[in-house]
């Protein structure tokens, strides 16, 4: 756990050379607020959390999703943003299937666990493929919506007890260490 500390001060430490970075002018009265790097069991508990959560949308909105719901709730932005890093273009489809499954588990589906194909991108002009794509998406519909939340959920609270815990059993051991080398009893 201290070495995810380390990192994560490291980081904290050089948020103003972050902020005066051209893109995030714009941000900076917000990013620059001390409850968004402090290295708390808490704040790091609930940024893991937010960031599992907010990890399953889809590309590039999901970051910005993640750091304005950390601005918002003012919980670690560093391991809010790290929390994402689960969901890539290799394992987005995994998950994606993984959610609709379990989507069609709750609502009582016989058919759980199949999917309908998606389009074939080499038969089609690009267009059309994004259009029966977008289609084909909408498909899936409630299942996917409901799998993913309830995903989305269950990753933020096991991400969030698992850290709680991680930084209690680091806190004890560090104190047990510390009562060990005085020699106490």
């Amino acid at each position: 756990m201290s070495c995810l500390r380390t990192k994560i001060r490291r980081l904290s430490a050089y948020r103003h050379q972050l902020l005066s970075r051209p893109g995030l002018g714009w941000l900076g009265r917000w990013l620059d607020q001390p409850a968004c790097w402090a290295v708390q069991r808490r704040k790091v508990a609930q940024g893991v959390a937010l960031g599992l959560l907010t990890g399953l949308l889809p590309g590039p909105p999901k970051r910005l999703a993640t750091l304005l719901l950390a601005l918002c709730l003012r919980v670690n932005l560093p391991a809010a943003l790290l929390a994402t890093l689960y969901s890539n273009p290799l394992t987005i489809l995994p998950l994606y299937f993984l959610a609709y499954s379990c989507g069609l588990l709750l609502l009582g589906d016989p058919a759980a666990g199949t999917m309908s194909q998606p389009p074939s991108w080499e038969a089609l002009p690009l267009e059309q493929w994004a259009l029966q794509l977008a289609h084909w998406l909408l498909s899936l519909g409630w299942p996917l919506l409901l799998g993913l939340l309830v995903m989305g959920l269950g990753l933020a609270l096991c991400g969030y007890v698992l850290v709680m815990l991680g930084w209690r059993c680091a806190v004890v051991r560090n104190w047990k260490n510390r009562k060990a080398a005085r020699g106490s009893c």
